[in-house]
Parts: C-alpha cells; sequence; structure tokens
C-alpha cells in the first residue's frame, strides 16, 4: 500500500465531509471515518479525513480525540497533518480551535503553524485578519447569534490569541499575492518574532493557490476547507473525476435538520414553499421523557408520504426560539435533546426504507452518523460548494447521504441535492 499523503482531524461530520470534498475535487482519493478507527487503513487512498464531534466539547474532550486520531493517522503514515475546523472559526474564548492546535503541534514537535478559515467559494475571506461571510463582518452576519458558540469578534488575530498561549501574527493579502516565496519570507520573520500560529489573508481561490505551495513540507496545517484546493497539487495530483464516482443511488429520500443557522433557515422555508410535506419538532416537547413518543409520531406522519418525494423533519429555528428554549432548558440540554431525537428519527427513516439522507447542522450531523452506526464514507460529487454526497456501505446496499453544514448551500440546496443524486 502507498503511503498516506495526508491525514485529517475535522472537528465535526460536516465540516470533514466540506474538508474531504475540497480534496477529491482537487484530485485526492478520500475516505472519511466517522471517529478514530480501530482498525489499520485497508483502503488504497490518498488522504484520510477522521470526523470526530469536538467542535463543542470541554476543551480537554476536544484535545484527547485529537491527539488520539493523531495517533492513527501517523501509524498509517501520514506525511502532513490538517487540522479542520469551521469556514466561520466557531469557538469560544476557551476553544476549541487554540487548544487543539497546540496539543497538535506540541505533539508534532513543531513550532509554528498557520490559521485561516478562508472558503471563498462559500463567501468566508480574510482580509487583514478579519472574516468575513459573503459581504459582511462575521459579527454581523448571523453568526453573533449562534446558540453554542456566538462570534461577536471578526478579527481573527484576537481570537486566536485569546484561546492559545503561543504568540499569534498575521500574513496578510500583500504578502500572500507576492506568491510562494514572499509567504515563506514572511513565515520566517514571523517564527524569529516568537510567533507560532500566523492567520493568513485569502480573498480568492487565487490566494488560495499560492498558499498551497508554501505549506508544503509543513508537519501541521491548521485551516477551514478552503486551503485543501492547493495541498494535493503538492504531492502530483491533479483533479480528475474518478475520485468522486459513487455507487448507484436507489431507496427513499428525506431530509434531517437540526441547524438554526441563517442559511438553513432559508432552506427549510424554500422546500416547504415548494409544497413538499414537512413537519417541526419543538425542543419543549422533548421534555419530561417525551422524547420517544415525539420521534415516534414523527415517523408515524412520514410513513405513508415517503413514497411521494422527500419528507423534512426539522427543528430549526429563529434566533429568538432558540435562546427561550436554551433559558428554559439550559444551552446544552436543549442542544441534546435536540440532536438525540434527530439522530432517532434518522434511524427510523433508514427502517422505513430511506436511503437518500440529507442531514444539515454539524452537531446534526454528528448524532446521525452515529445512531446510523455509519463508521466509513466514500466522498462523492459536489452538490454545492462544500457539500458532497457521500456513500456509506452496508449489508442493505448502503445509504447515500449528505451532512450539510448550516451555513452552507443556496436556497434550493434540499430539493437541489437529489436532483444531483439522480
Amino acid at each position: 500500500m502507498s503511503k498516506l499523503k495526508l491525514g485529517c482531524i475535522a472537528d465535526d461530520s460536516t465540516g470533514a465531509t466540506d474538508l474531504a470534498n475540497n480534496l477529491v475535487r482537487s484530485g485526492m482519493r478520500v475516505v472519511q471515518t466517522i471517529g478514530v478507527p480501530t482498525a489499520p487503513l485497508v483502503a488504497e487512498v490518498d488522504a484520510v479525513v477522521v470526523a470526530l464531534k469536538s467542535r463543542t466539547n470541554p476543551a480537554a474532550e476536544a484535545i484527547a480525540q485529537s491527539l488520539e486520531a493523531l495517533k492513527w493517522l501517523q501509524a498509517q503514515g501520514a506525511q502532513q497533518i490538517y487540522f479542520k475546523y469551521c469556514s466561520t472559526f466557531d469557538s469560544t474564548p476557551e476553544g476549541n480551535i487554540g487548544p487543539v492546535t497546540e496539543a497538535l503541534m506540541d505533539a508534532l514537535g513543531t513550532d509554528f503553524t498557520i490559521a485561516t478559515p478562508a472558503f471563498p467559494d462559500n463567501g468566508r475571506t480574510v482580509f487583514k485578519g478579519y472574516l468575513f461571510a459573503g459581504n459582511v463582518l462575521l459579527n454581523e452576519s448571523g453568526m453573533q447569534n449562534h446558540p453554542l458558540t456566538p462570534m461577536t469578534d471578526p478579527n481573527l488575530v484576537r481570537v486566536m490569541q485569546a484561546q492559545t498561549k503561543r504568540k499569534v501574527g498575521l500574513i496578510d493579502h500583500k504578502t500572500v499575492g507576492q506568491g510562494e516565496a514572499a509567504i515563506r519570507e514572511r513565515m520566517a520573520e514571523l517564527r524569529a518574532e516568537g510567533v507560532g500560529v500566523a492567520v493568513v489573508d485569502a480573498t480568492s481561490n487565487a490566494d488560495l493557490h499560492l498558499l498551497g505551495p508554501a505549506l508544503k513540507g509543513m508537519p501541521l496545517v491548521t485551516a477551514g476547507s478552503g486551503v485543501a484546493i492547493g495541498l494535493p497539487a503538492n504531492f502530483g495530483l491533479k483533479p480528475s473525476l474518478q475520485a468522486s464516482q459513487l455507487p448507484a443511488a436507489s431507496g427513499l429520500q428525506a431530509v434531517v435538520s437540526g441547524s438554526c443557522s441563517v442559511a438553513t433557515n432559508a432552506q427549510v422555508a424554500h422546500f416547504k414553499a415548494t409544497g413538499r410535506p414537512a413537519m417541526a419538532i419543538a425542543p419543549a416537547s422533548l421534555m419530561h421523557g417525551q422524547s420517544d413518543a415525539v420521534v415516534q409520531q414523527v415517523l408515524a406522519w412520514a410513513t405513508p408520504l415517503l413514497k411521494d418525494g422527500p419528507v423534512l423533519v426539522y427543528s430549526t429555528a429563529e434566533p429568538d426560539a432558540v435562546k427561550a428554549v436554551q433559558a428554559q432548558l439550559g444551552v446544552a440540554e436543549a442542544g441534546a435533546l435536540v440532536e438525540h431525537a434527530l439522530a432517532a428519527v434518522a434511524r427510523g427513516l433508514l427502517g422505513l426504507g430511506v436511503r437518500q439522507l440529507v442531514v444539515a447542522g454539524g452537531e446534526t450531523s454528528g448524532a446521525c452518523v452515529q445512531a446510523l452506526g455509519i463508521a466509513q464514507l466514500q466522498i462523492g460529487p459536489q452538490i454545492d460548494p462544500g457539500v458532497p454526497w457521500c456513500h456509506a456501505p452496508s449489508a442493505t446496499g448502503g445509504i447515500h447521504i449528505t451532512l450539510k453544514s448550516g451555513n452552507f448551500g443556496t436556497e434550493d440546496f434540499f430539493s437541489k441535492a437529489f436532483g444531483a443524486l439522480a
């Protein structure tokens, strides 16, 4: 077996497929695992993306999971490690991006790495260290209302510095625009100044392609998924359609949505406007041990409808509604109730014959893949930037599934996804 070129650690399942999607589009054969595998790699691939559920865990848990993933990837001979986080830099002053980055640096014995969530294809750009979502700063994009990781400061140098003991610096857009030599020179200057983590500007894919060669040989890269488009060329790889081929799709169709992002709210509204059946789960209805009863009601509702096309089950809500529930139940408890219920719905839908499943939301996706017993995903063609179809093999012929980050996708994503698979 050839040596694994790139070993990736993602802090949630949607982020993992987002990264894997960009690597596949750039020519890498990729397998995504759900959690850290317990056996050696047997597939002949160029990259493995280990999907964790560590974005909002306590920092110590996130570090432990990430180091376990690193140890497995090193055992598979990974030549470079990539720590992937969200393109909106989802985190709190306590972490988990900074603490995990430092733990991986220590384990790899490296004193310098870069950090950039830039993903221009999805409107995430970094300029003078400030993160933009579309045409507005991150803290004006709706992310300031995120129920778990509200982002109120768009300055990534400040955000990262609050999470790490290492000094944080900046490689600005002027330097990036000058290409590999200038970027490497700036890296050397920053290291001489005692900087351990450098935030990197990128406002276009061209910037990411200029950055890519400068990262060749760097033990650890930390980024969103955008940087991935510039790395496969470092290993002599070029884009290839063969890297994204999946088995033919069959079975019934459904959408399960737990994200409360602006983008997913719009996608839920669009799906409902098309006249397709949709059922909401109110978090308050899950209290006092009522979750199982609610799940059974949802499945009874879906059973006669599935034969006529996709159905949607969602807990998506506006920020004020989310805050009201959190005030009643607590942030963690409200999130866990919804995740577990939607995961149980996904498992029940599979039992009803669903074999094409769209899951929206990072935390929801993590809960669903665990509930479905999915251990490994083959990465297929892209639906929208950052969101591919995947295939999970099983004794029943497998399931096609897409794990959509809450912030990604056009308004018609839910309908478009099934058309793309057909």
